[in-house]
């Protein structure tokens, strides 16, 4: 019998490097859920359904995944500048590793996955990358973790795959692949992606069986992705190729090149990649692998109460609320009592600063709403009254004339900028905790119920030199009470820029 032939060893060489690498893409706005997702703050890092926020959920989801070839346990994770500190807080306290790569500004999908790609490779090996939105609710992890072994399988051979949803309802809300033909694993050709559908079209494509939702999820080798990019979107593949390249490491975060990235088309994996597979130009195939595990794109308010548990007259909640004579309603609170009397078929999210109240078959409006508050330059559209600092936090918890309070936490062993004002003056009350303080020429320590008042101009910074976390009270007076009155001097973090 004629012996096989042998394998080269090249080949030998790419198969045992070749490895699984979680891709996390976290630059989303979310403006969809306010008011509990706001720009500063988004939806990924807010625990919407469970007590992980969205981004630990899905860091978290490969966890435990056994297949053919091994799963880095550092995921990439693709995320904005303003959101850098408090993305690397969340992994440290959910006991996560992850690389975290600091986009200089959104350009969608498909530039962030290939900002992924190319630092997958570099290397010099190649990678099958699950690339996942940090905005998704996945409930069993087994029927995902089987699907992924399935796709692994064709995305090795060359294949860009996705996770495709069978729908259990006409929705609005998602995007639908057309499914080809059948193969032998259950596994289906891609037709063509397309767009989300007016609810009579979505109901056609659903009774049809023909058509899934598109999860957003995809599993491809690095090398693949990049050279479908660069065929069919060569201005992407070239400025983010060059962008990781030329980016340099600055501490725990990686920062493409803003020359080049700045210079990318903003663009999709869905438009700039998905789309095309079936024109001529195309270097690989597209294909769907079945994912029925209870997955849910929380986009809006009403997917995040189809994914909550519900009592039997359908109404979902979290926090202080009580419903009486209620019918298929979702009440957020963050702090005070909402109670809901004979309401159907609505939302109503509490918070600090803002309550929304909306019928649950506008809940894709809020997103206008947002809009509008912009225009105003309404402060609510982008922030919450408490605003994470990589130092710790601090909430605004009275303001009017001329003066302003604030509740600040600085967390052991961090410190605020060197900074001064040129608007304001402060009075710092320390309530718990110890204070290292600056002020001009002087440096001094602050116990409980001590207190220092910082003059208009004059250099200051505040630390946490303890083990507890330390509280302060600062009362603010002056003209202008606005953060941008604010020049640092020196700075832990790099923010004097």
């Amino acid at each position: 019998m004629q012996a096989p032939a042998a394998v080269p060893a090249q080949a030998q060489d790419a198969a045992t490097r070749l490895r699984i690498t979680p891709v996390v893409l976290a630059g989303g706005a979310g403006t969809r859920l306010w008011p509990l997702s706001r720009e500063h703050f988004p939806k990924q890092l807010i625990d919407l359904v469970g007590p992980d926020s969205l981004l630990q959920a899905t860091v978290r989801r490969m966890q435990g995944f056994s297949g053919k070839h091994p799963v880095d346990a550092t995921a990439i994770i693709v995320c904005g500048d303003e959101h850098r500190f408090v993305t690397a807080e969340q992994l440290q306290a959910g006991g996560m590793q992850g690389r975290l790569v600091v986009e200089p500004a959104r350009r969608n999908t498909a530039p962030a996955l290939t900002l992924a790609a190319s630092l997958a490779q570099a290397d010099g090996s190649d990678a099958i990358l699950v690339v996942m939105p940090a905005d998704h609710a996945i409930p069993d992890t087994g029927a995902f973790h089987r699907a992924l072994a399935l796709a692994a399988g064709h995305a090795e051979q060359g294949a860009i795959v996705t996770l495709g949803v069978p729908p259990t309802r006409p929705d609005t809300g998602y995007g639908y692949i057309k499914l080809g033909d059948v193969m032998p694993d259950g596994v289906r050709h891609m037709e063509r992606f397309v767009e989300k559908p007016a609810l009579e079209l979505a109901a056609q494509y659903v009774a049809s069986g023909n058509y899934w939702w598109n999860s957003g999820i995809f599993v491809v080798r690095a090398s693949v992705w990049l050279r479908a990019i660069e065929a069919l979107h060569p201005a992407i593949h070239e400025m983010c190729v060059a962008a990781a390249a030329e980016g340099e490491q600055d501490g725990q975060f990686f920062r493409p090149c803003p020359r080049q990235f700045l210079l990318s088309p903003s663009d999709s994996i869905d438009y700039a990649v998905m789309e095309r597979l079936d024109c001529g130009d195309a270097p690989c195939r597209g294909v769907v692998v079945p994912l029925e595990a209870g997955w849910s794109d929380l986009g809006s308010w009403d997917a995040v109460w189809d994914a909550m548990d519900k009592d039997t007259a359908g109404n979902a909640a979290r926090g202080r609320v009580v419903f009486e004579g209620a019918h298929s309603s979702y009440v957020h609170s963050d702090g005070r009592l909402v109670a809901c009397v004979g309401t159907s078929n609505i939302v109503v999210v509490e918070t600090a600063d803002a309550v929304l109240v909306v019928d649950r078959s506008h809940v894709q409006d809020v997103k206008d709403v947002v809009a509008r508050m912009k225009i105003q330059h309404a402060p609510e559209a982008d922030a919450h009254r408490k605003v994470r600092r990589p130092w710790g936090f601090y909430d605004s918890i009275e303001h009017g004339d001329r003066f302003q309070v604030k509740r600040i936490v600085v967390q052991p062993g961090a410190r605020l900028s060197l900074q001064l004002h040129h608007h304001r003056a402060e009075h710092w009350v320390v309530v718990s905790g110890t204070a290292l303080v600056v002020r001009g020429d002087e440096k001094f320590l602050l116990s409980e119920n001590q207190s220092t008042f910082i003059p208009l101009g004059v250099l200051h910074r505040l630390e946490n030199p303890g083990k507890l976390p330390l509280e302060i009270i600062e009362v603010q007076s002056g003209g202008y009470l606005g953060e941008d009155d604010i020049v640092r001097v020196d700075d832990t973090y790099g923010r004097c820029a």
